[in-house]
């Protein structure tokens, strides 16, 4: 079997409330859908989170055509290392998510060619039903407490909330929320995106612990292992690393640091598949769980992941995905929204390949408002683009 063609189509979905970050907010997901055609009239499908945006997706997925056509896409091995070294895309951290839309396609390609699943080939089924939790998009108080209501009442057993406010003490006052809203046995996670110095992350987490955190997740910068592991030591709560974790070759330091407890990992930000199961590995061989990280994904990109995570033993903890923000997805049956969950899980689909396709009505509507509103979906807003941001917070 051979690739014969290669197209890549940038769509925008809409969330049902913004996602707000410390420097920042969007209104709704833009992936890059990507098919390839074959010979045999196979079609293996893909996505890229547009990170850090569509334009440089769609530029790096162009630039990758002449390598991808005319391939085999059973040597996936050969042609990843042949996109990093011949089209020397060599850990530029920039190009992963296009690359692993490849690397997914690919895979969607094998498992249809083989009638198999593809939890099959990356080595079966050891979780029965993958856990993700429940993301409280940050707003007022009252509006936090009401959106861990619903994830309680939905089944989920994670709730997860972003801080690094401007103002340290607002963040304390929404964990507060998040835990009168979700009750005393919710697992609480939040994610300060490396918003405080070493000093005031101490100070802020011994403030928000007394609500009975799971997790803090990368709140110093992932760039200061140091600072990371003096933290560490000085917290109650396990440390999970993100953005110092983004590849193998990070996870790796991290390690070697001592900077985390728990790590995340994430396919899109380390080329593929193949890359995820092998961070797990070495997180296991350290002895550390570890949870998928995202980027923000439909039903293609989560389906591609919940594969691996599947086969793979170390996930121990809820991992991320974007079911309590997605308006809809442009997938039929199984989809990236919460109509896919049962009590916070999802289990990898059953038919060939990946086990979705492609909703060719929702894909139309989608493209088209990328194609004339997708500027609004960028990851900023008014209210932060004249401001001169700098790291830390605190």
């Amino acid at each position: 079997m051979r690739i014969t063609g290669l197209r890549a189509t940038p769509v925008a979905v809409p969330y049902l409330a913004d996602e707000i970050w410390a420097f920042g907010r969007r209104r709704g997901q833009v992936s890059v859908l990507l098919e390839l055609e074959t010979d045999e009239g196979l079609t293996g499908i893909g996505e890229a989170a547009a990170y850090p945006s569509a334009g440089i997706v769609l530029a790096v997925v162009e630039s990758l055509r002449p390598l991808v056509v005319g391939a085999d896409p059973f040597e996936i091995e050969r042609l990843v290392r042949r996109i990093e070294l011949v089209g020397t895309w060599h850990h530029v951290r920039a190009t992963s998510p296009a690359i692993a839309a490849v690397e997914m396609a690919c895979w969607d390609l094998v498992g249809k060619a083989c009638g198999q699943p593809l939890v099959n080939l990356l080595g079966g089924r050891f979780h029965d039903r993958v856990e993700f939790f429940y993301y409280v998009a940050r707003r007022e108080p009252a509006e936090v407490a009401a959106e861990a209501k619903r994830a309680a009442a939905a089944g989920f057993a994670t709730c997860y909330l972003k801080v690094g406010a401007d103002d340290p003490w607002e963040d304390v006052e929404r964990v507060a929320a998040l835990r009168d809203g979700a009750g005393p046995d919710m697992a609480l996670r939040v994610d300060a995106n490396e918003a405080w110095s070493p000093g005031a992350a101490v100070r802020l987490i011994a403030e928000l612990e007394r609500f009975g955190l799971e997790l803090v997740e990368q709140p110093v910068s992932g760039r200061d292992l140091a600072g990371m592991a003096y933290v560490r030591g000085r917290i109650g709560t396990p440390l999970l690393a993100n953005e110092a974790s983004w590849t193998r070759y990070d996870q790796l330091a991290v390690i070697r640091a001592g900077a985390a407890d728990v790590l995340s990992v994430d396919n899109q930000m380390d080329g593929g598949l193949l890359n995820l199961k092998r961070s797990a590995g070495l997180c296991e061989a350290a002895g550390l769980p570890v949870v998928k990280h995202s980027l923000g994904e439909l039903g293609v990109a989560l389906a591609a992941a919940l594969h691996a995570l599947t086969a793979t033993p170390n996930f121990r903890y809820a991992n991320q995905a974007y079911g309590a923000l997605l308006a809809d997805d442009v997938t039929a049956g199984f989809t990236g929204t919460l109509a896919s969950y049962v009590d916070g899980t999802l289990s990898a689909p059953d038919g060939p390949g990946l086990g979705v396709r492609l909703d060719p009505d929702k894909v139309a509507r989608y493209a088209e408002l990328y194609r004339t509103d997708g500027a609004s979906f960028a990851f900023h807003d008014e209210d932060v683009l004249t401001r001169a941001p700098a790291l830390p917070k605190r």
